[in-house]
């Protein structure tokens, strides 16, 4: 099978990057149309001022003429995906794909209109900026033939929010790079006088970091250290509810290279993922959460229907606790300081959540499309 991944997709996200990889270990050719526009920027709700947002739309207009031409002299393929972040792309590339008569599979991974109005709430949801996501969204979603997103919640919400038909959407785990994740060695380590709790991820409402804190107020008696890694929307906000509140044992640090990520959670006693409120923190699962789990390490975040399509409570050193709870959070981490845990965790989820599992189920929906294409 050989595929065509087309577009100004974000090369930087780990999605895209485990579906190559997935794909390519279950033996499809991917051949690569790309033109980077995304690189240094993580945050893309971070792009601030009129000047510098002119700057990116001119930069990522401009590469459509070239993509397009390559795209038309590139051989005979099977099928063409748009990759994340693809929500102009999928409407550019359709015509042309009709042309050579490819089926388009959208990576769509995430709703831009659900980030920006429903969780961030940057803009209200009659904000015209909001009513043209909306469109723009809706109109992309027609330009594909087969949208994909990471959880069954997250599909069944561009159902019912953008009108899609069932049989017009899947849902493929992100998963995690078992190159860059691994389990530490199974020695029995050494006791510890302390149990450390490690976060990382995104200053945003949908991870929760304010449930993180009042938790870690509430244990400040107990020998818990807790480490929150990363900046974002909500980091003026978290450093002055850590410096005017109750001294409690928090260490903040900005950002660690990706590279070094394996690494902080291997020396972590238990992880966090997320604690939002929003509909959309019950519709994913994060991209920590497939990490964690990779690297054997306990693991303590939000219930949901999402997160319920990969774990159950029952799991050892999985605690999934509701939304918003400080007190079921700190609770949690002290009942996971002091449990007897296998040395080995989470070894029966591998066969989800590696590249190639990721790209065997990537490799179904593509035949499947072409199928129907055909």
């Amino acid at each position: 099978m050989r595929i065509v991944l087309w577009g100004t997709y974000d090369s930087g996200k780990p999605r895209t990057r485990i579906m190559q990889d997935g794909l390519r270990r279950n033996n499809a050719s991917i051949i690569s149309c790309h033109s980077d526009v995304w690189a240094g920027i993580d945050d893309k709700t971070s792009i601030t001022g009129f000047g510098r947002r002119i700057i990116i739309l001119l930069k990522w207009l401009s590469r459509y003429p070239g993509l397009l031409y390559r795209y038309l002299r590139l051989p005979d393929h099977d099928a063409v995906i748009v990759g994340y972040l693809g929500h102009l792309d999928v409407l550019i590339l359709k015509p042309f794909a009709l042309l050579r008569g490819k089926p388009v599979i959208w990576d769509a991974f995430l709703s831009l209109y659900s980030t920006i109005v429903e969780d961030r709430k940057l803009v209200s949801r009659w904000n015209p900026l909001a009513i043209a996501l909306y469109i723009w969204e809706w109109l992309a979603c027609r330009a594909a033939d087969r949208i994909i997103l990471d959880t069954a919640s997250h599909a069944e919400y561009f159902i019912h929010t953008f009108g899609i038909k069932k049989n017009c959407i899947t849902a493929i785990f992100v998963g995690a790079e078992d190159t860059a994740f691994k389990c530490a060695a199974t020695a029995v380590a050494p006791s510890k006088p302390s149990t450390t709790v490690l976060f990382y991820g995104q200053y945003i409402p949908l991870h929760g970091i304010t449930t993180i804190i009042e938790a870690a107020r509430l244990t400040r008696n107990d020998t818990i250290d807790w480490i929150l890694v990363g900046t974002g929307q909500e980091s003026e906000h978290i450093k002055t509810m850590i410096d005017t509140g109750p001294d409690c044992r928090i260490t903040r640090i900005e950002w660690i290279p990706y590279e070094q990520l394996c690494e902080w959670i291997q020396k972590a006693d238990i992880c966090l993922g997320i604690f939002g409120t929003s509909d959309k923190a019950a519709r994913v699962i994060p991209n920590k959460v497939f990490q964690i789990l990779l690297c054997g390490k306990p693991l303590i975040t939000r219930d949901s229907d999402a997160i319920r399509e990969l774990l159950s409570p029952a799991m050892p050193g999985v605690m999934l606790v509701p939304a918003d709870d400080p007190v079921a959070l700190a609770d949690a981490v002290k009942a996971l300081s002091h449990a007897q845990l296998p040395q080995t965790l989470h070894q029966d989820l591998k066969s989800r959540i590696t590249p190639a599992a990721v790209g065997k189920a990537w490799l179904r929906m593509l035949k499947s499309c072409i199928q129907k294409a055909g």
